[in-house]
């Protein structure tokens, strides 16, 4: 038999074994992770595919088989497309134009705001350049539409988060994502070009003008064409039910495909195009019970967070080459997770109509998730950084490094905050419980609780009973009968005492037409 049967250990093995593996065990477990533990499930994705790469198991290894940077930027390029999309159609009806002013305060000074102070910190931790830190520092600047998605949904933020919160965070993350290109390549121009003027002339003209202005337009009216087109195939009983639920996939193909065809930004124009869809209320509206795009959405996530454990050079990021050390990657993640978003957010919190509260402005300034939009803007800059004018910048050995530790650092860290945030929740209540059973809980004298008590006969109906240890007679203990501290002795009778229960009448139990005991007012435990 040995040459007739061959194993195969290649991609197209591998990587469906891998993937379905994942997912099926996943699946059967996926409420007790996301639900009863409350942890994302990007998080167990990224663990799982860090376990099953070359730096755990080994079992798969996407260098060997692919340009590894060109499809990490297609497919991340895919995967932000898909969410932008359905972060502007599950927006309420006109929302972009009734919270405004929340929005530029958001995409204003907040965003610039994460792009300074993150430069800032990277270029103290590693010594690099302001301008090269800036490159960096615009990949991680955008909040991420996919973790975010996995904040605002779920049932901690149906309980715990409101839903103008929910909204808020999720159209900032689709806009923002696509306006990383502005500080991108103002970073790149003041790199490239011999003079300041000339790089601000071509940034405004490139990319202000061009690929910001111009995707907007184009996705309002690409949103709204398609808007009045499938109204009307609806009404005319031109579109099936199928077609119609997997249209918002289709539209995000087909405005990647268009926008990127004319060289304007498409991730924003994707965005644009989704909130034009559902502008009138009605595409949200009719596909609100369909979990379609929710399923497709969660196998891309899984793949990419899979892909990228399994990518990320972890010997690169503990080499200790130059600066590039792990205790300074250590030191920026937490640094940049602190200070790049929530000290501004809490500052414009009065300025922010969407966020009413300062528990709300916590809430928001803290969950700006760092994942796909940096790898995604990381690509996109070291394709760039090939450039033969670019040989000299150091950024060239941190930039991959720096984003994929600060992305592996917001996965943990934005994953385990809700776990943690219930545990710390639970610690007061468990400790008033137990207060409240021990304040309940009648005190015992020492020679009761170690059992020195004397134990003295008890009299009931005129007999004399043995007492157990408790100081009741056997079968009184047995019913639950306390023994009262006033009980007759030696057939003298207290007048405050109650009569002797053996000797109360039938009539005061009601019992007596069952034929049953009366207890009369014997008083007896209560459980």
């Amino acid at each position: 038999m040995n040459g007739w049967i061959q194993f195969n250990t290649g991609a197209s093995a591998m990587i469906p074994l891998i993937l379905g593996l994942f997912a099926v065990c996943f699946g059967l477990v996926s409420m007790v992770v996301k639900e009863w533990l409350f942890l994302s499930d990007t998080l167990v994705a990224l663990l799982f595919g860090v376990t099953v790469g070359p730096a755990g198991i080994g079992a798969v290894d996407p260098a060997s088989w692919i340009d590894v940077p060109s499809v990490t930027l297609e497919l991340t390029r895919l995967i932000i497309a898909i969410q932008v999309m359905a972060a502007g159609i599950t927006l309420p009806k006109k929302y972009l134009t009734k919270e405004l002013v929340s929005l530029l305060m958001l995409l204003g000074p907040v965003m610039a705001w994460m792009w300074l102070t993150s430069a800032v910190i990277i270029m103290l931790v590693f010594r690099l350049g302001f301008v090269e830190s800036l490159l960096i520092a615009s990949c991680v600047a955008p909040t991420d539409p996919v973790l975010a998605n996995s904040i605002v949904r779920g049932k901690f933020a149906e309980a715990k988060v409101p839903q103008h919160v929910r909204n808020i965070i999720s159209a900032e993350s689709g806009a923002n994502d696509g306006l990383g290109y502005p500080y991108l390549y103002l970073a790149l121009y003041l790199l490239k070009y011999a003079t300041a003027t000339e790089a601000l002339t071509r940034w405004f003209v490139v990319v202000v003008l061009w690929e910001v202005i111009v995707s907007v337009a184009l996705g309002a009216a690409i949103g709204w064409a398609a808007r009045k087109l499938l109204q009307f195939a609806r009404k005319q009983g031109w579109i099936d039910h199928d077609s119609f639920l997997s249209f918002a996939i289709s539209l995000t193909l087909l405005t990647l495909g268009l926008v990127s065809l004319v060289g304007s930004d498409d991730i924003l124009a994707c965005f644009v195009a989704g909130n034009t869809l559902t502008w009138d209320d009605w595409f949200r509206e009719e596909t609100k019970e369909a979990h379609f795009q929710d399923v497709l959405d969660t196998l891309f996530n899984f793949t990419f967070f899979i892909y990228l454990g399994a990518i990320i050079p972890w010997n690169e990021l503990v080499s200790g080459v130059d600066t590039l050390t792990t205790g300074r990657l250590v030191v920026a993640a937490v640094l940049i997770l602190l200070f790049r978003r929530l000290p501004m957010v809490l500052a414009v919190t009065r300025l922010t109509p969407a966020i009413e509260t300062f528990r709300e402005s916590l809430f928001a300034g803290w969950f700006g998730p760092i994942g796909v939009g940096a790898v995604f803007y990381a690509m996109v800059a070291y394709n760039e950084l090939q450039d033969t004018m670019l040989d000299d910048l150091r950024a060239k050995q941190f930039l991959l490094p720096i984003v994929y530790s600060l992305v592996t650092a917001s996965v943990i860290v934005h994953g385990i905050t809700i776990p943690l945030y219930h545990i710390a929740a639970a610690v007061p209540n468990a400790t008033s419980a137990v207060s409240e059973y021990l304040s309940r809980t009648p005190s015992l004298p020492s020679s009761r609780l170690f059992g020195f008590s004397r134990r003295s006969p008890v009299e009931v109906g005129g007999l004399r009973l043995p007492a157990n240890a408790s100081g009741l007679p056997h079968h009184a203990a047995s019913i639950g009968i306390r023994q009262h501290a006033h009980r007759p002795v030696d057939g003298f009778v207290p007048s405050s005492c109650p009569p002797d229960p053996v000797h109360t009448p039938l009539q005061a139990s009601g019992r007596q037409d069952k034929g049953l005991p009366s207890y009369g007012s014997l008083e007896t435990d209560s459980y």
